[in-house]
């Protein structure tokens, strides 16, 4: 009898080891198509496609992945999109023009940059009451939450700055000055550095997340394409904080950054006009929206690859892929 037990507690242990990885969907903006793509990222196809107001840009996902929320900017509205039923189930109110949404490790706040009313704004997540804004500078977008979920930063394009805002008092800390349209920020997974993309200054800006102070720059340099075709936009840190994949706008290329060296490890050609990129939750791949050739490439991350191209809707902007509930 011993035996049997333990014979088939190994044939559990033996299936569950040959079960396929969890599928997981993508949830990719199409600024100009008003629609959101869901593409399952085991088959690498479109499963669905869901209407939502006008001009879809920034995405999130809750923690519990069971939350989908979209920033409309010409809708002034935030939709939330329920993952399960693929419809949008909820929309409200977020100001005026707001470009990204955010939320905090607890599910309970969400976090928008209005690009006309230059706020940051923070939202209840539950009852969707405005809890407060604070004033930044002119046109707020890039938004970074740090891991501990402490710091805010938005930058503004116009103003040339990163913002650093404490999350639970929502009072200003520091307004740090960078290069030229800064468009996305992100924390290392330290959470020690600030990387701020500078579009027009052809640039990351390297800051000291504790001193807010510049630190260093990585720079860009792609064979064959003048300089101000490099455009960095989106910055995706991997999970061991080893590489950055920075997405290059124009230039039509991925740059995978060696975090710690700066160094440009390889520059992958992907779709036209590059803006933003999401890993699956496991890592595997990368995808980036490609906003002019409307599609969305597929990075494998292991072999620094990109091995497909999946067509999406009109003028694709953002994506994420939320992942199986944190325990």
């Amino acid at each position: 009898m011993q035996f049997q037990v333990k014979s088939l507690a190994l044939a559990f242990w033996l299936g569950s080891a040959a079960a396929p990885a969890c599928a997981f969907d993508a949830f990719v903006t199409n600024e100009k198509g008003n629609s959101v793509t869901v593409i399952d990222t085991d088959s690498l196809t479109v499963k669905a496609t869901i209407p939502v107001s006008q001009r879809p840009r920034g995405v999130v996902a809750s923690p519990d992945g069971k939350k989908i929320y979209v920033a409309l900017g010409d809708s002034d509205s935030i939709a939330v999109i329920d993952p399960q039923k693929l419809a949008v189930v909820e929309a409200f109110p977020a100001g005026r023009d707001p470009e990204r949404v955010d939320v905090s490790l607890d599910g309970k706040t969400l976090y928008v940059t209005n690009e006309d009313s230059n706020f940051l704004t923070f939202f209840d997540a539950e009852t969707k009451d405005r809890l407060g804004g604070v004033r930044v500078g002119v046109e707020p977008e890039g938004l970074a939450l740090s891991p501990d979920g402490k710091i805010v930063v938005a930058t503004t394009e116009t103003t040339n700055m990163a913002h650093f805002v404490d999350a639970t008092t929502r009072k200003t800390l520091a307004n740090v000055l960078v290069d030229a349209r800064p468009r996305m920020a992100a924390f290392t997974p330290d959470g020690a550095e600030v990387w701020v993309s500078a579009e027009i200054g052809g640039d990351v800006v390297v800051l000291d997340a504790a001193t807010r102070k510049i630190k260093d720059r990585v720079k860009f340099d792609v064979p064959g394409l003048r300089s101000e075709n490099v455009q960095p936009v989106g910055i995706n840190m991997a999970r061991d904080g080893k590489l950055a994949f920075v997405s290059l706008g124009p230039a039509n290329r991925i740059a995978v950054v060696d975090v710690k060296t700066r160094q440009i490890v390889k520059y992958l050609l992907v779709g036209q006009r590059v803006w933003h990129a999401a890993f699956t939750p496991d890592e595997k791949y990368l995808l980036t929206a490609n906003g002019v050739s409307n599609d969305v490439s597929v990075i494998d991350v292991a072999a620094l690859k990109v091995v497909k191209s999946i067509q999406v809707g009109e003028s694709p902007w953002d994506l994420v892929i939320p992942g199986p509930p944190k325990p």
